[in-house]
C-alpha cells in the first residue's frame, strides 16, 4: 500500500480557510463600520433637525408672549377706558340729580328753619341748622322722609341756642340721599 502525506495539504488547505476566514471578518467589521457611521450620521442629523425645529419653535413662543402681554395690556387699557365710560355715563345720568336735591331740600325745608351748613359724603348728607322751635326741625324732617330724593332722616342733635332769638334751636342731623337711575330718568322725562 502506499503511502500519501496528506499534512501539507491540510495545513495549505487550512492557511486559505483561515486567510478566507480573517478576509470575511475584515469585510464584516468594514461594513459594520459603514453601517454604524450611517446610522449615527443619520441619529445625528435628526437630532439637529429636532433641535432646529425646537429652536424655531422657542422662537415663536417669545413672540407669542410678546403678543400676550401686548393683549393683556390692551385688556387692561380697555379695562380702563370701560371704567372711564360707566363713570361718565354715571355723571351724565345722575347730573340732573343734584339739582333736584336741592330743590326738593328747600321744598322740604320749612318757614323758620335756617340751614348754616350742609355736607355731603358718598349718598349721606349732614345737615347743621337753626331752628325757631323743635316743631320745625321734626316738620323739616318729615318732610324730607315723605321727599323721593331723600331718605332715612337721623337727628344727631338739637341744642338751645340763645344767641339766635327766644326759642332757637341749633340742630345737626343726616339724611340718606337717594341716587336712583329711574327718579334721574322720569324727573328728565318730566323736564322734557
Amino acid at each position: 500500500m502506499a503511502t500519501i502525506n496528506l499534512l501539507p495539504w491540510r495545513d495549505k488547505h487550512r492557511e486559505e480557510k483561515k486567510k478566507e476566514f480573517i478576509g470575511i471578518m475584515v469585510i464584516v467589521a468594514v461594513v459594520a463600520a459603514v453601517i454604524a457611521f450611517a446610522w449615527i450620521s443619520h441619529a445625528n442629523g435628526k437630532v439637529d433637525h429636532q433641535r432646529a425645529r425646537n429652536q424655531m419653535l422657542d422662537n415663536e413662543i417669545k413672540q407669542l408672549d410678546k403678543q400676550v402681554k401686548e393683549i393683556e395690556q390692551l385688556q387692561a387699557r380697555r379695562e380702563e377706558l370701560l371704567e372711564l365710560m360707566r363713570l361718565i355715563r354715571d355723571l351724565e345720568g345722575t347730573r340732573s340729580v343734584i339739582v333736584h336735591q336741592f330743590d326738593d331740600l328747600v321744598r322740604a325745608l320749612p318757614d323758620g328753619v335756617f340751614l348754616t351748613k350742609l355736607s355731603r359724603e358718598g349718598d349721606v348728607v349732614s345737615i347743621l341748622g337753626i331752628a325757631e322751635s323743635n316743631n320745625r326741625v321734626s316738620s323739616f324732617m318729615r318732610n324730607l322722609s315723605a321727599s323721593d330724593w331723600y331718605e332715612d332722616p337721623s337727628l344727631s342733635s338739637v341744642e338751645v341756642a340763645p344767641e339766635e332769638g327766644g326759642q332757637a334751636n341749633a340742630f345737626e342731623m343726616t339724611v340718606k340721599a337717594v341716587v336712583s337711575a329711574e327718579l334721574s330718568d322720569a324727573s328728565e322725562e318730566g323736564a322734557n
